[in-house]
């Protein structure tokens, strides 16, 4: 190898990294500033210009922020709803998907473009017929709405899933059926076991879109102790006339919390998943 070669590559490494260090400052600046906010007293949190470290610590505003508001019982309706959805998309995509993927059909090509076009419409579309749906049902102001969907599967992860599995060699199905293995055998004793990277990923997904949503909380709930963690801390704003930043923000971090936890001990899976599905189309 020259040195002239040599040199791009160290040059093309260092202004790799260099980028990188800069995007890593500009993400990290907005959960600096959430933290810094977080930490200082009330009338410190409006002064111009803004300073970046508090001169005091207050602690206490978490403690402010998390009995402001039933934050125990916000905290149990969203885990039943993120949970439960977890489980039902699970479930579901990965069962749609091993069908789009290993079982013979007329029509299954067409029938996966048809879900996969599902994704190209607008959510402001379907939102008010499903909402009369719903009414009709007798289920707003219920976690109905928020859960039972997650238990028809999303076109996005059949998809994610029905990739992974294209992966996984057809022969391991044959040999298989040569011992005597049903299709719902071959799901679960073969298929499930090889895809727990795709799998991790569409819980990791389905468990942040969840925990974070915003909008399907607002139109279906409405009774004050059936709200969220993400409706809760809208209730921060107007709080005494004015929003209380310091206490919002100390807020969104532990509501937050959950989901740096999940992805910084599921990265690996999430990363691999997202690898691995991409290689075969």
């Amino acid at each position: 190898m020259s040195v002239s070669r040599r040199k791009n590559e160290i040059l093309i490494k260092v202004i790799v990294y260099v980028l990188l260090v800069i995007s890593s400052i500009i993400i990290l600046i907005p959960i600096f500033w959430m933290l810094s906010t977080a930490l200082k007293e009330d009338s410190e949190v409006y002064l111009f210009p803004p300073e970046w470290i508090p001169k005091r610590i207050y602690p206490n505003n978490f403690i402010r922020a998390l009995t402001f508001l039933p934050f125990g019982r916000y905290f149990i309706n969203t885990s039943v709803i993120t949970f439960l959805s977890v489980i039902g998309q699970l479930i579901s995509s990965s069962l749609v998907a091993f069908g789009f993927a290993r079982l013979k059909a007329r029509g299954k090509d067409l029938l996966f473009m048809l879900v996969l076009s599902t994704m190209m419409i607008p959510s402001q579309i379907t939102m008010i017929p499903i909402f009369v749906l719903f009414k009709l049902l007798n289920w707003v102001d219920s976690f109905k709405p928020l859960i039972i969907p997650n238990f028809f599967g999303g076109a996005f992860f059949i998809f994610l899933l029905r990739q992974f599995y294209m992966t996984i060699p057809i022969e391991l199905d044959d040999a298989a059926k040569i011992d005597g293995c049903s299709y719902f055998g071959i799901y679960t004793r073969i298929i499930l076991p090889l895809t727990k990277p795709a799998l991790a990923t569409v819980a990791i997904f389905t468990f942040m879109w969840n925990w974070n949503d915003f909008m399907g909380p607002l139109i279906y709930l409405n009774s004050r102790e059936k709200l969220t963690l993400s409706l809760a801390l809208s209730r921060f704003t107007g709080m005494y006339g004015m929003t209380a930043w310091n206490l919002l923000m100390a807020a969104s971090i532990v509501v937050a919390l959950p989901c740096f936890i999940l992805f910084f001990f599921a990265q690996k899976y999430f990363i691999q998943g997202i690898v691995i599905t991409g290689l075969k189309g």
